[in-house]
């Protein structure tokens, strides 16, 4: 009930903010009969296509689908950029009304229609820049020191992936280049903090996407634990897959790592909405391991890192908030965590809550980068 909810709110959000655009849009070029014809036409068709093409694809997954979705998820990016600019022209009209000082030029037919297409240039420029974005993969590099009673003069090197978001927009292709990225860098260890496939396991299914995964290496292994989007498209399924491509699930479980440090992998904390249970406390997953070693958490999303903190945790890593992936968004996404993207620290815990590898609806990032995180953690006993 609470997912049904949710998705209402989220589909009538959607459904207001395309009602304003159109109104604005009509508005422009009101002047323009035949032109407001085929704008009706094709705005409609945009809008419809995403939210069309995930129903669709539930019960036939086709070339059809793919595309209705890939036109609809370029429609989500352009819809927030037509939004601002709509919002500003009314702003503009607003001012107009008390100070009048837009000339009459302004309201003319001609310049209407000019404001209608220099829009459509700009989100089209928007949507072109932030896609070729969005494909151009960084890898970010950090040196993270520790702490132990126990273990001295010992180095990691950890690579982080998160949010990759594998699905009908973030096909093989894609993954391959992750894939590739992250061999390059010779890691002692692969971790992966949730959201891995995107809530829909079918197109990964249908394309083998997920056999790319095979090709990793790391002579400790490859470790995940779950995000959201796992949970949205059917946990067990898509945790039983990726395990059989060589991704271990750590589920509200530890384990102890070369006898060096401890890797505990914590559920989603969104679990008790798709499962009829929670995910278990901080403190019952730092009573299976030994403090005087390193601890490494995952936890996709970094809210309420100092609980992590008080746990006795040293070093966590998340994901989840793709730094916004759409500028503004990423003011939100700064306003709801401690620490949104990047590196931080949270009393004597540390923490990388990463952007991520992927993209979520729109395959674009404007103001964000899509990265890959190489950790150089280092153990030693003088670093207090």
């Amino acid at each position: 009930m609470e997912v049904l909810i949710f998705f209402i709110i989220v589909f009538t959000i959607y459904l207001l903010a395309n009602i304003f655009i159109y109104k604005k849009g009509i508005h422009a070029i009101s002047g323009y009969p035949v032109l407001k014809k085929y704008v009706r036409i094709i705005f409609w068709i945009l809008v419809l296509a995403f939210p069309a093409g995930k129903i669709l694809e539930q019960y036939y997954l086709s070339q059809l689908t793919d595309i209705m979705i890939w036109i609809g998820s370029m429609w989500l990016a352009a819809l927030l950029y037509f939004f601002l600019i709509s919002l500003i022209i009314a702003l503009l009209r607003l001012i107009q009304r008390f100070w009048h000082f837009m000339p009459a030029l302004f309201f003319s037919n001609r310049f209407k229609l000019s404001v209608f297409i220099s829009s459509v240039i700009v989100a089209g420029i928007i949507l072109t820049t932030g896609y070729y974005n969005a494909n151009q993969i960084t890898v970010k590099h950090k040196d993270i020191k520790i702490s132990s009673q126990t273990v001295n003069n010992q180095t990691l090197h950890a690579v982080m992936v998160s949010d990759i978001h594998l699905g009908t927009l973030i096909d093989r292709d894609h993954l391959q280049k992750i894939v590739k990225k992250i061999n390059a860098l010779n890691p002692d260890i692969i971790l992966m903090p949730g959201d891995i496939v995107d809530s829909d396991l079918e197109p990964v299914l249908k394309h083998k996407s997920g056999e790319a995964f095979q090709e990793l290496t790391a002579k400790h292994g490859i470790y995940a634990t779950t995000g959201n989007h796992e949970f949205i498209g059917g946990v067990k399924a898509a945790t039983e897959y990726l395990e059989k491509n060589d991704i271990r699930f750590l589920r509200d479980t530890a384990i102890f790592v070369d006898e060096s440090f401890y890797l505990i992998g914590r559920e989603d904390r969104e679990m008790n909405r798709f499962e009829d249970k929670e995910r278990k406390p901080l403190s019952q997953l730092t009573a299976m391991v030994d403090t005087s070693y390193p601890v490494i958490l995952m936890d996709h999303q970094p809210f309420h890192p100092e609980e992590a903190a008080n746990a006795g945790i040293d070093f966590q890593l998340s994901g989840h908030t793709h730094n916004g992936q759409l500028w503004p968004i990423n003011y939100i996404t700064s306003a709801l965590f401690e620490i949104s993207n990047g590196y931080g620290q949270v009393q004597n815990m540390q923490i990388y809550v990463s952007s991520g590898a992927g993209t979520w609806g729109p395959p674009i990032r404007i103001g964000s980068r899509a990265e890959i995180v190489s950790l150089n953690i280092h153990f030693s006993k003088d670093n207090k």
